[in-house]
């Protein structure tokens, strides 16, 4: 849906937020989004983070501080500032707003969404990215869709005639079909897990058993698949190199059959 470029300049914002269990510390953190936007196409040209107790209600970073990352967008000719975490639809708006047109707001679920578009390789991955991408951009929906759009040359951006209903702003009208294409692609989606359940069945019957590689990204299950199998499945030192789930059948020393799973990283 936003088809990023190789061209593309990004800078990295983060907040440096009060210590909890589990969390990054923000130099981590924005060490592994550049690695996403790496894997994304994009080449990442600076950063910059403020400490802070909680982000700004409406443009996520303080007032100076958005100042500031204007100025190193422009001095550094980057198009693309990415969050490094999720923005709410308020963020979105106030962002795109102060930033202008000509700078593409992006966030770390919206990067990651990015690569697991690229990376999507059968019809049901296909489908759930692009259904995850709508419902995430659906409350979120600026004057950046219609040019995102368009550059994915999806079938929103070919709308228009035809399409807006009388009073319709064209706001309204990429929200109606923002919505009737979610319902598309649930539809189809059913279609092709009711394919999916009767092949498992299928499975089952035979009595084969399952054994799933699970991990962190990048962590190296599509590499040991390769071992175990003596398969090539694509591997690649980034982040969610694997999107689509594959299966391989392996006989074991004793002769007992077994079907193993490469997942996607989380």
């Amino acid at each position: 849906m936003y088809e990023t470029q190789t061209s593309d300049r990004a800078f990295l914002v983060g907040l440096k937020l009060p210590p909890r269990v589990g969390n990054l510390d923000v130099d981590a953190s924005l060490d592994e989004l550049a690695g996403l936007a790496e894997t994304a196409g994009l080449e990442v040209v600076g950063r910059t983070y403020q400490q802070v107790v909680h982000p700004d209600p409406a443009t996520y970073i303080r007032s100076g501080k958005v100042d500031e990352v204007q100025t190193w967008l422009r001095e550094l000719e980057a198009t693309t500032v990415i969050f490094d975490d999720e923005l709410s639809p308020r963020h979105q708006r106030e962002l795109e707003k102060v930033l202008g047109e000509d700078v593409r707001v992006l966030d770390r679920t919206t990067l990651i969404l990015d690569i697991f578009a690229q990376h999507a390789h059968t019809k049901e991955g296909a489908l759930q990215v692009e259904l995850a991408q709508y419902e995430y951009r659906l409350p979120r929906l600026t004057r950046a869709w219609t040019h995102l759009a368009r550059q994915a040359g999806g079938s929103a951006a070919r709308g228009g005639v035809g399409l807006r209903g009388p009073g319709e702003t064209q706001l309204e009208t990429d929200r109606r079909e923002i919505g009737r294409r979610i319902s598309h692609l649930k539809g189809e989606l059913e279609k092709v897990r009711a394919h999916r359940e009767r092949y498992r069945q299928e499975r089952q019957r035979q009595g084969i058993p399952v054994c799933a590689l699970v991990g962190y990204t990048n962590a190296g299950k599509s590499t040991l698949l390769n071992r175990i199998s003596g398969s090539t499945v694509y591997t690649a030192d980034q982040l969610f190199a694997t999107l689509d789930p594959t299966t391989r059948r392996v006989t074991l020393p004793g002769g007992q059959t077994v079907l193993f799973t490469d997942t996607v990283g989380f």
